[in-house]
């Protein structure tokens, strides 16, 4: 459901009492975690008991696991997901009584209303760049106020309130929510094609990028990784706005840059050099050369905002991830299981190059579930081809999320495209025969990975259960 944003915004305290459609889902809990957390009068419905809604009901938030008008309850404000229907009932109501309506990126705006905001967008990556950022803030003496995509892993939130004025938020470009956020600064991990369905074209989704960087104030800066060929132009062009622009990457050209790269298990090493200056070696305990990469971007960010690199450095190494971003799910019969978001091809093909690091000798198992009709009908041969790169795959039917089903447009093109000879393929029909695949393929010393933004993540715990029960 497209909101409008308004022409008015409003700070989170001048809202009333404020109802989330769709509150368990991981950008409109953390909203409703911080206006809790602040006071505000909070209540939500979602179809979903997602993870999230622990934490809010701990705050003593009313969650309903169903949609109806009556949840609405004396609500001054609406705050609607983006993947709620056009027939939702509490938007209906809300709408009927002249209420408030907002979409996520309104309500995201209404809690930083008045802090200083650092943004961290980009099409992937943006997660655990926001975590890694936040975790290095910590160690290196501050203390924000934050949102983001997925749990830490220190805190078990994917949102706190901070002492300070500094608010740290992942910025989805999905809806265009991130031209919202007016932001202090900005990092943007990489710029590659995606959510067509709402931009069209990939330039009209490379300008929203620029758009992005247009509302980064001009006394703040912009971080940008030059490794990836889109945020190198979104660089450039910011830069020649006169904004102040630090790229990180490998790239010789990088002002902070990446050297000596290793990688052993579920460790990454690098070397960080500013210039001709090395700064100092950083071990993150997170695989794959994505992750140096967002520690970077982190690390840049960081040292912007006045901390010193051993402060940071801390907290990158302490870093233990965040969640469904390769998290360890478990082990059970010599088997390791893994989970992870992963849903576009480049994210697929850089989750699998990691997992092959933590694998060792032991072999790939791999179940991927594609999202969204839109994204699979566009990239679904190219996620194919990227799962092409472990021992045995099992792809199961699209996640639909907001979208409607098309029976043309189905998992079979994503196993139909992975490479025949480099891998074992099974389309499967629902998670408890993708579970049943993965155990009858994975053997003592494998690897199983379960990819995708739906719910192929409940996958990894049966798969755990089946292996202790064989």
């Amino acid at each position: 459901m497209k909101i409008p944003v308004p022409d008015v915004l409003l700070p989170a305290d001048e809202l009333g009492r404020v109802h989330f459609v769709g509150i368990g889902g991981a950008a409109l809990s953390a909203i409703a975690r911080i206006m809790a957390v602040r006071g505000v009068p909070v209540t939500g419905s979602d179809d979903n008991d997602t993870p999230f809604l622990a934490g809010l009901r701990e705050l003593g938030v009313t969650c309903h696991l169903e949609y109806a008008a009556e949840h609405v309850g004396d609500a001054d404000t609406l705050v609607v997901t983006t993947a709620a229907r056009e027939d939702n009932p509490e938007v209906l109501e809300g709408r009927r009584r002249g209420l408030r309506i907002l979409p996520r990126s309104a309500g995201l705006w209404s809690v930083m209303a008045g802090c200083q905001v650092v943004a961290v967008a980009g099409t992937h990556g943006k997660t655990t760049t926001t975590s890694l950022l936040i975790s290095a803030l910590v160690a290196a003496g501050g203390d924000p106020t934050y949102a983001v995509g997925g749990v830490l892993a220190s805190t078990g939130h994917n949102a706190e309130v901070g002492r300070g004025d500094l608010f740290v938020a992942e910025a989805d470009e999905s809806d265009g929510a991130f031209l919202v956020y007016q932001p202090h600064a900005a990092v943007v991990t990489n710029v590659a094609a995606d959510h067509l369905d709402v931009w069209g074209t990939e330039a009209a989704y490379q300008q929203a990028f620029r758009d992005f960087a247009g509302t980064v104030d001009r006394d703040g800066f912009l971080v940008c990784c030059v490794d990836d060929a889109g945020a190198r132009s979104l660089a450039e062009h910011a830069a020649a706005t006169g904004l102040r622009v630090v790229t990180v990457g490998e790239a010789a050209d990088a002002d902070l840059r990446a050297t000596d790269l290793a990688f052993e298990g579920s460790t990454s090493t690098f070397t960080v050099v500013r210039g001709e200056e090395a700064l100092g070696v950083v071990r993150l305990r997170i695989p794959g050369r994505h992750y140096v990469v967002d520690a970077l971007g982190a690390l840049a960010a960081g040292l912007e905002l006045g901390h010193g690199f051993d402060g940071l450095r801390e907290g990158l190494e302490a870093f233990a991830g965040s969640g469904r971003r390769m998290e360890a799910k478990g082990e059970a019969a010599g088997v390791r299981v893994y989970d992870s978001y992963a849903h576009h091809p480049a994210e697929i093909a850089a989750d699998l190059d990691a997992a092959r690091s933590v694998a060792g000798e032991g072999r790939l198992v791999v179940a991927f579930q594609p999202h969204l009709v839109s994204r699979t009908r566009l990239f679904g041969a190219a996620m194919g081809e990227a799962l092409g790169a472990a021992d045995e795959v099992v792809v199961l039917d699209v996640y639909l999320a907001r979208e409607n089903a098309d029976p043309d447009v189905t998992g079979r093109l994503v196993a139909d495209a992975v490479p025949l000879g480099s891998s074992s393929v099974a389309f499967v029909d629902g998670l408890d025969e993708a579970a049943e695949e993965l155990v009858a393929r994975a053997r003592p010393g494998d690897l199983v990975l379960t990819l995708g933004a739906g719910d192929v993540t409940s996958v990894g715990p049966r798969v755990l259960a089946l292996l202790g029960a064989r």
